[in-house]
């Protein structure tokens, strides 16, 4: 289960990556995001706590544009279900 859901927030993340109108430091974070929840190495809930305590904060970000603040709310949400 927690593949499936590391899968679909890593598709998130890379296009939050790759989107040009989103400021440098969230596209920063989605990859710092993404390296995280693909190191296998780590537990699955500690990868999914440490993305959350990333995401959570630049989602806090005023430059944030609505569309991917509205997307880190949906990765934070997934995350949620496996962590508990």
């Amino acid at each position: 289960m927690s593949k499936d859901a590391f899968n679909r927030v890593s598709d998130i993340l890379k296009h939050i990556m790759e989107d040009t109108s989103v400021p440098r430091n969230i596209r920063r974070a989605a990859e710092e995001s993404n390296d995280i929840l693909n190191n296998e190495e780590e537990d699955s809930t500690i990868r999914a706590s440490t993305v959350i305590s990333i995401l959570d904060e630049i989602s806090n970000d005023p430059n944030i544009p609505i569309h991917a603040r509205t997307l880190i709310w949906e990765i934070l949400s997934e995350l949620e279900s496996i962590r508990s």
